[in-house]
């Protein structure tokens, strides 16, 4: 095999062990585990100081914290939401007997197209939730002005974009919430983790109360609600890492630059990426490498995987098949892959190549040459 180790997508990044440990000591000296800790309640405001939110309410992980804000928000019926993203945000409707609608996504940013949004809405229809997918911001003005007419609620899945910039903005500030993931494959991880990112004071508040089973005090509850806490370890992991996220973003922008420069002459292959010059591509944490393979390169998508594979690099097909074409949504609408015609063409392509602190432009190197090696 070409590489002794597996290269994953998704190498978990892992900050400074000594200042994770003397954190961990403070959890143990104070023999405080969970229930919003000292470690929790400083790690939220350290997120709000970065992300500039008003509130931010951390989770046990990023699927609960999308299931609580969902429901927060009152939403029933139909939501919409692309087929291009990870099964997760669209679970997190079923789960709670919200029907997914899937929509096609623009194909520049790859996500929700707020035309195709328009004529996906029914009269069943309660909210529009947007994927900044591979941490592209969407077209957030664009999907504001479709729920404002509509009278829709506006919410965001964040998971890719933690630290992205929209038109200058910190994501996490649009919408009625956005909802980020730490868990540990992500960009920025907290072992397992997550948030809800909110502007609004009374939907902060009752969130707050159903991520700790409606309580409002030690022996009051005033709302239904679930155990969606985050541990003070996971905080501590949190703290560690948001202490070195900058050279985490140093390091995926290197190994970024890498890859475009060796991939830039095979033809067939090309990484798509934000437009180029655009500020807010510059600063974003390029958590993920993203290849289209088409048909002028000699091996099909698929094939350049398993060939990667059988080498230890263990690229994806992320989010192939599409929500769509997964179980229980392809059996109960097993046509809906007819009016996503983008999002059909692009799972078809994409392939996910590995980055992040665990890969040095060097092993980048020596994968670009054995692709560049089966093109001849």
């Amino acid at each position: 095999m070409e590489f002794k180790n597996p290269l994953h997508v998704g190498a978990p990044n892992i900050g400074d062990r000594e200042q994770f440990h003397a954190l961990a000591d403070q959890m143990f000296d104070r023999r405080w585990l969970t229930n919003h800790g000292e470690l929790v309640l400083q790690f939220e405001n350290e997120l709000k100081d970065y992300l500039g939110v008003q509130h931010c309410i951390v989770m046990c992980n990023g699927t609960l914290a999308l299931e609580i804000a969902i429901r927060a928000l009152g939403l029933t019926g139909e939501v919409i939401l692309p087929a291009l993203t990870f099964v997760a945000t669209a679970h997190a409707l079923q789960w709670q007997g919200i029907t997914p609608v899937f929509c096609d996504v623009d194909p520049q940013t790859l996500c929700l197209d707020p035309a195709e949004v328009e004529r996906c809405i029914s009269p069943r229809t309660t909210g529009i939730l947007g994927v900044h997918i591979y941490g592209q911001g969407c077209d957030v003005k664009g999907l504001q002005a479709v729920a404002d007419t509509h009278q829709l609620k506006l919410l965001f899945d964040a998971a890719h974009a933690f630290g992205n910039t929209h038109h200058g903005e910190k994501i996490g500030n649009f919408g009625e919430c956005e909802v980020f993931s730490f868990h540990a494959t992500k960009f920025f991880n907290s072992f397992e983790g997550g948030a809800v990112v909110t502007t609004n004071d009374a939907l902060a508040e009752k969130i707050r109360l159903m991520q700790n089973f409606g309580f409002a005090d030690a022996d009051r509850v005033e709302h239904i609600g679930t155990n969606g806490k985050m541990t003070e370890v996971c905080a501590a992991m949190g703290l560690t890492n948001l202490q070195v996220i900058d050279r985490f973003r140093e390091i995926n922008g290197e190994n970024h630059t890498a890859y475009a420069q060796g991939l830039a002459e095979i033809e067939g292959l090309r990484l798509l990426h934000g437009p180029d010059g655009s500020p807010d591509w510059a600063a974003a944490n390029k958590q993920y490498v993203v290849a289209e393979v088409s048909s002028a390169y000699p091996l099909s998508r698929d094939e350049l995987m398993h060939r990667l594979q059988a080498e230890n690099v263990l690229a994806r097909r992320y989010f192939w098949p599409g929500c769509h074409r997964m179980e229980p949504y392809i059996s109960l609408q097993p046509d809906v892959g007819k009016r996503l015609p983008i999002t059909e063409a692009v799972l078809a392509g994409i392939l996910l190549l590995p980055t992040g602190s665990a890969v040095s432009p060097r092993m980048i190197e020596r994968l670009v040459a054995l692709i560049k090696q089966w093109a001849l």
